[in-house]
Protein backbone atom coordinates (compact mmCIF):
# COMPACT_ATOMS: atom_id res chain seq x y z
CA UNK A 1 0.00 0.00 0.00
CA UNK A 2 1.60 3.60 -1.03
CA UNK A 3 1.76 5.71 1.53
CA UNK A 4 3.14 8.62 -0.25
CA UNK A 5 0.17 10.57 -0.08
CA UNK A 6 -1.07 10.13 3.44
CA UNK A 7 -0.95 13.50 5.88
CA UNK A 8 0.78 13.55 8.97
CA UNK A 9 -2.51 13.91 10.50
CA UNK A 10 -3.82 10.91 9.59
CA UNK A 11 -0.36 9.30 10.47
CA UNK A 12 0.25 7.75 13.85
CA UNK A 13 2.72 7.10 16.85
CA UNK A 14 3.33 3.23 17.92
CA UNK A 15 5.34 3.55 21.36
CA UNK A 16 7.55 -0.03 22.00
CA UNK A 17 7.11 -1.53 25.17
CA UNK A 18 9.31 -1.81 27.44
CA UNK A 19 11.09 1.27 26.78
CA UNK A 20 13.58 3.67 28.23
CA UNK A 21 14.78 3.58 31.56
CA UNK A 22 15.21 -0.46 33.49
CA UNK A 23 16.23 -1.13 37.12
CA UNK A 24 19.86 -0.89 36.88
CA UNK A 25 19.90 2.65 35.68
CA UNK A 26 17.26 3.59 38.00
CA UNK A 27 19.07 2.36 40.54
CA UNK A 28 22.21 4.13 39.32
CA UNK A 29 20.50 7.54 39.39
CA UNK A 30 18.84 7.35 42.82
CA UNK A 31 22.64 6.60 44.63
CA UNK A 32 23.44 9.79 42.69
CA UNK A 33 20.93 11.79 44.07
CA UNK A 34 20.98 9.92 47.50
CA UNK A 35 24.40 10.86 47.64
CA UNK A 36 24.05 14.27 47.41
CA UNK A 37 21.09 14.79 49.68
CA UNK A 38 23.57 12.55 52.32
CA UNK A 39 26.94 14.27 51.83
CA UNK A 40 26.18 17.61 49.93
CA UNK A 41 27.68 18.47 46.68
CA UNK A 42 29.75 18.27 45.08
CA UNK A 43 29.49 14.43 44.64
CA UNK A 44 32.22 12.98 41.79
CA UNK A 45 31.08 10.08 39.45
CA UNK A 46 34.02 7.95 37.57
CA UNK A 47 32.78 8.11 33.86
CA UNK A 48 29.33 8.98 32.96
CA UNK A 49 26.66 7.84 35.85
CA UNK A 50 24.76 6.43 32.24
CA UNK A 51 25.62 6.63 29.18
CA UNK A 52 22.93 9.12 28.37
CA UNK A 53 23.73 13.31 27.65
CA UNK A 54 19.58 14.57 29.58
CA UNK A 55 20.12 12.35 32.90
CA UNK A 56 24.37 13.89 33.04
CA UNK A 57 23.44 17.29 32.87
CA UNK A 58 20.29 16.96 34.98
CA UNK A 59 22.87 15.27 37.60
CA UNK A 60 25.45 18.32 37.03
CA UNK A 61 23.32 20.83 38.66
CA UNK A 62 22.23 18.93 41.38
CA UNK A 63 25.67 18.38 41.93
CA UNK A 64 27.76 16.02 40.26
CA UNK A 65 31.08 16.28 38.95
CA UNK A 66 31.80 13.76 36.00
CA UNK A 67 35.25 12.57 36.20
CA UNK A 68 37.38 10.32 34.21
CA UNK A 69 40.07 9.46 36.70
CA UNK A 70 40.42 9.74 40.14
CA UNK A 71 43.01 12.13 40.97
CA UNK A 72 40.78 13.83 39.92
CA UNK A 73 38.81 13.50 43.17
CA UNK A 74 40.71 15.03 46.02
CA UNK A 75 41.37 13.15 48.71
CA UNK A 76 39.03 12.16 51.33
CA UNK A 77 35.79 12.98 49.04
CA UNK A 78 33.12 10.86 47.66
CA UNK A 79 32.68 9.04 44.71
CA UNK A 80 30.48 6.90 42.87
CA UNK A 81 31.20 4.19 40.23
CA UNK A 82 29.46 4.18 37.14
CA UNK A 83 26.84 1.89 36.07
CA UNK A 84 28.88 0.37 33.80
CA UNK A 85 31.43 -1.27 36.29
CA UNK A 86 35.24 -0.50 37.06
CA UNK A 87 38.37 -2.67 36.62
CA UNK A 88 39.90 -3.95 39.90
CA UNK A 89 42.99 -1.45 40.28
CA UNK A 90 40.20 1.34 39.99
CA UNK A 91 38.95 -0.02 43.11
CA UNK A 92 41.87 -0.24 44.97
CA UNK A 93 42.78 3.11 43.64
CA UNK A 94 39.97 5.03 45.62
CA UNK A 95 41.16 2.67 48.75
CA UNK A 96 44.49 4.05 48.52
CA UNK A 97 43.39 7.28 48.34
CA UNK A 98 40.53 7.08 50.96
CA UNK A 99 37.82 7.80 48.95
CA UNK A 100 34.25 6.98 49.98
CA UNK A 101 32.95 4.92 47.23
CA UNK A 102 29.05 4.01 46.20
CA UNK A 103 29.39 1.53 43.59
CA UNK A 104 26.75 1.91 41.53
CA UNK A 105 27.38 -0.65 39.35
CA UNK A 106 24.56 -2.42 37.82
CA UNK A 107 24.03 -6.08 39.58
CA UNK A 108 23.74 -7.77 36.10
CA UNK A 109 27.13 -6.49 35.01
CA UNK A 110 28.55 -7.30 39.04
CA UNK A 111 27.17 -10.85 37.60
CA UNK A 112 29.69 -11.28 34.86
CA UNK A 113 32.29 -9.81 37.58
CA UNK A 114 31.79 -12.39 39.35
CA UNK A 115 31.38 -15.13 36.71
CA UNK A 116 35.08 -13.84 35.54
CA UNK A 117 36.51 -14.16 39.49
CA UNK A 118 35.32 -17.82 39.39
CA UNK A 119 36.67 -18.53 36.01
CA UNK A 120 39.93 -17.12 35.94
CA UNK A 121 40.45 -19.10 39.66
CA UNK A 122 39.44 -22.24 37.66
CA UNK A 123 41.77 -21.68 35.34
CA UNK A 124 40.14 -21.01 32.49
CA UNK A 125 40.91 -18.23 29.80
CA UNK A 126 37.69 -15.99 28.94
CA UNK A 127 36.88 -14.67 25.83
CA UNK A 128 34.93 -11.87 26.27
CA UNK A 129 32.57 -10.70 23.44
CA UNK A 130 32.21 -6.62 23.63
CA UNK A 131 32.84 -3.39 22.12
CA UNK A 132 36.65 -2.44 22.85
CA UNK A 133 36.96 0.25 24.60
CA UNK A 134 33.40 0.63 26.11
CA UNK A 135 33.53 0.82 30.00
CA UNK A 136 31.52 -1.85 30.73
CA UNK A 137 33.96 -3.64 28.74
CA UNK A 138 37.31 -1.98 30.50
CA UNK A 139 35.80 -2.90 33.49
CA UNK A 140 35.05 -6.65 32.83
CA UNK A 141 38.83 -7.61 31.24
CA UNK A 142 40.19 -5.64 34.64
CA UNK A 143 38.68 -8.27 36.81
CA UNK A 144 41.98 -10.23 35.56
CA UNK A 145 44.79 -9.16 35.61
CA UNK A 146 45.83 -11.94 32.48
CA UNK A 147 44.15 -14.28 30.52
CA UNK A 148 41.44 -12.14 29.13
CA UNK A 149 40.79 -11.76 25.01
CA UNK A 150 38.41 -9.69 23.84
CA UNK A 151 36.65 -10.05 20.64
CA UNK A 152 33.54 -7.59 18.51
CA UNK A 153 33.06 -10.11 15.55
CA UNK A 154 33.35 -13.37 13.79
CA UNK A 155 36.32 -12.47 11.82
CA UNK A 156 37.88 -11.87 15.72
CA UNK A 157 36.93 -15.82 16.77
CA UNK A 158 38.65 -16.82 13.24
CA UNK A 159 41.79 -15.04 14.65
CA UNK A 160 41.81 -16.61 18.24
CA UNK A 161 44.67 -18.55 18.91
CA UNK A 162 43.62 -19.91 22.96
CA UNK A 163 46.94 -22.24 24.80
CA UNK A 164 44.05 -24.84 25.66
CA UNK A 165 40.94 -25.49 24.04
CA UNK A 166 39.86 -27.58 26.89
CA UNK A 167 40.05 -24.89 29.57
CA UNK A 168 38.18 -21.54 27.82
CA UNK A 169 35.15 -20.16 29.10
CA UNK A 170 33.00 -16.69 27.38
CA UNK A 171 31.30 -14.10 28.91
CA UNK A 172 29.26 -11.05 27.12
CA UNK A 173 28.82 -7.44 27.33
CA UNK A 174 25.22 -6.83 28.58
CA UNK A 175 23.97 -4.29 26.29
CA UNK A 176 25.19 -6.45 22.80
CA UNK A 177 22.49 -7.13 20.46
CA UNK A 178 20.68 -10.33 20.93
CA UNK A 179 21.30 -11.81 17.65
CA UNK A 180 25.00 -10.48 16.88
CA UNK A 181 25.76 -11.88 19.60
CA UNK A 182 24.39 -15.34 19.15
CA UNK A 183 26.31 -15.32 16.16
CA UNK A 184 29.22 -14.69 17.63
CA UNK A 185 29.03 -17.47 20.38
CA UNK A 186 28.30 -19.83 17.54
CA UNK A 187 31.22 -19.29 15.95
CA UNK A 188 33.17 -19.62 19.20
CA UNK A 189 31.87 -23.26 19.98
CA UNK A 190 32.50 -24.12 16.57
CA UNK A 191 35.98 -23.35 16.93
CA UNK A 192 35.88 -24.51 20.71
CA UNK A 193 32.95 -27.72 21.40
CA UNK A 194 33.95 -27.57 25.32
CA UNK A 195 33.83 -23.68 25.51
CA UNK A 196 32.22 -23.12 29.01
CA UNK A 197 29.24 -20.49 28.58
CA UNK A 198 27.68 -18.99 31.60
CA UNK A 199 24.76 -20.50 33.58
CA UNK A 200 22.54 -17.47 32.53
CA UNK A 201 23.03 -15.76 29.22
CA UNK A 202 25.10 -12.09 30.54
CA UNK A 203 22.97 -10.08 27.75
CA UNK A 204 20.47 -8.29 30.62
CA UNK A 205 16.73 -8.84 30.64
CA UNK A 206 16.29 -4.87 29.53
CA UNK A 207 18.25 -5.09 26.65
CA UNK A 208 16.72 -8.78 25.48
CA UNK A 209 12.84 -6.81 26.22
CA UNK A 210 13.73 -3.38 24.17
CA UNK A 211 15.17 -5.12 21.42
CA UNK A 212 12.41 -7.55 21.41
CA UNK A 213 9.85 -4.76 21.43
CA UNK A 214 11.44 -3.53 18.22
CA UNK A 215 11.64 -6.41 16.31
CA UNK A 216 7.49 -6.61 17.02
CA UNK A 217 6.78 -3.05 16.38
CA UNK A 218 9.52 -2.20 13.06
CA UNK A 219 7.83 -4.28 10.93
CA UNK A 220 4.18 -2.40 11.77
CA UNK A 221 6.08 1.02 10.92
CA UNK A 222 7.56 3.15 8.46
CA UNK A 223 10.33 4.73 10.20
CA UNK A 224 11.66 4.24 13.84
CA UNK A 225 13.16 7.21 16.17
CA UNK A 226 14.98 5.46 19.03
CA UNK A 227 15.47 8.11 22.40
CA UNK A 228 19.14 7.68 23.77
CA UNK A 229 22.69 8.77 23.38
CA UNK A 230 25.17 8.29 20.70
CA UNK A 231 27.50 6.57 23.22
CA UNK A 232 24.69 4.34 24.38
CA UNK A 233 25.28 1.13 23.75
CA UNK A 234 21.60 -0.17 23.70
CA UNK A 235 20.17 2.25 22.11
CA UNK A 236 22.60 1.74 19.21
CA UNK A 237 21.66 -1.82 19.34
CA UNK A 238 17.77 -0.82 19.08
CA UNK A 239 18.46 1.30 15.99
CA UNK A 240 20.35 -1.42 14.27
CA UNK A 241 18.15 -3.88 14.82
CA UNK A 242 14.85 -1.72 13.09
CA UNK A 243 17.41 -1.08 10.07
CA UNK A 244 18.22 -4.95 9.60
CA UNK A 245 14.69 -5.04 9.05
CA UNK A 246 14.33 -3.02 6.33
CA UNK A 247 12.87 0.29 8.27
CA UNK A 248 14.46 3.74 8.46
CA UNK A 249 15.88 4.43 11.73
CA UNK A 250 17.26 7.61 13.59
CA UNK A 251 19.06 7.98 16.82
CA UNK A 252 18.01 11.04 18.90
CA UNK A 253 19.27 13.21 21.82
CA UNK A 254 16.91 15.47 21.78
CA UNK A 255 13.70 16.42 20.27
CA UNK A 256 15.28 19.29 18.44
CA UNK A 257 17.30 17.12 16.26
CA UNK A 258 14.16 15.40 14.71
CA UNK A 259 14.14 16.11 10.80
CA UNK A 260 10.69 16.51 9.89
CA UNK A 261 11.83 15.26 6.24
CA UNK A 262 11.88 11.52 8.17
CA UNK A 263 7.91 11.52 8.98
CA UNK A 264 7.28 13.06 5.24
CA UNK A 265 4.20 10.46 4.16
CA UNK A 266 5.04 7.95 6.78
CA UNK A 267 1.94 6.80 8.21
CA UNK A 268 2.99 4.69 10.78
CA UNK A 269 6.19 6.41 12.98
CA UNK A 270 7.67 3.72 15.45
CA UNK A 271 9.26 5.39 18.82
CA UNK A 272 11.58 3.38 21.57
CA UNK A 273 14.32 4.35 23.88
CA UNK A 274 17.23 2.82 25.17
CA UNK A 275 17.86 2.06 28.52
CA UNK A 276 19.20 5.35 30.08
CA UNK A 277 16.62 6.90 28.01
CA UNK A 278 14.38 8.86 30.40
CA UNK A 279 10.39 8.77 29.52
CA UNK A 280 10.69 12.50 29.77
CA UNK A 281 12.61 12.54 26.80
CA UNK A 282 10.47 9.96 24.64
CA UNK A 283 7.28 12.36 25.71
CA UNK A 284 9.36 15.31 24.45
CA UNK A 285 10.34 13.34 21.16
CA UNK A 286 6.63 12.48 20.65
CA UNK A 287 5.61 16.44 21.55
CA UNK A 288 7.68 17.27 19.02
CA UNK A 289 6.21 14.26 16.78
CA UNK A 290 2.86 16.13 17.48
CA UNK A 291 4.36 19.75 16.84
CA UNK A 292 5.25 18.25 13.29
CA UNK A 293 1.54 17.45 12.28
CA UNK A 294 0.96 14.15 13.92
CA UNK A 295 -1.67 13.47 16.10
CA UNK A 296 -2.16 10.24 16.94
CA UNK A 297 -0.27 7.62 19.29
CA UNK A 298 -0.88 4.23 20.15
CA UNK A 299 1.01 2.82 22.94
CA UNK A 300 1.67 -1.47 21.96
CA UNK A 301 1.50 -4.23 23.73
CA UNK A 302 4.60 -5.61 25.29
CA UNK A 303 6.35 -6.79 29.00
CA UNK A 304 5.73 -5.06 31.98
CA UNK A 305 8.64 -5.17 33.91
CA UNK A 306 8.68 -4.75 37.44
CA UNK A 307 12.34 -5.81 38.35
CA UNK A 308 13.95 -3.33 41.32
CA UNK A 309 17.78 -3.62 42.61
CA UNK A 310 18.38 -2.79 46.32
CA UNK A 311 20.53 0.52 46.91
CA UNK A 312 24.15 0.37 48.50
CA UNK A 313 24.30 -0.30 52.19
CA UNK A 314 23.92 3.66 53.12
CA UNK A 315 22.03 5.01 51.00
CA UNK A 316 19.15 2.91 52.03
CA UNK A 317 16.75 4.75 54.13
CA UNK A 318 14.09 6.85 53.00
CA UNK A 319 14.99 9.90 51.01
Amino acid sequence: MSITDTTLAEAEILLAQPRGFCAGVDRAIEIVERAIKLHGSPIYVRHEIVHNAYVVEDLRKKGAIFIEQLEEVPAGNTVIFSAHGVSKAVRTEAESRGLRVYDATCPLVTKVHIEVAKMRADGFDIVMIGHKGHPEVEGTMGQAGEGMHLIEDIEDVQALALPDPERIAFVTQTTLSVDDAAEIIAALKAKYPAIREPKKQDICYATQNRQDAVKFMAPQCDVVIVVGSPNSSNSNRLREVAEKRGIPSYMVDSPTQIDPKWIEGKRRIGVTAGASAPEALAQAVIARLHELGVRNVRALEGIEENIAFPLPRGLGLPA
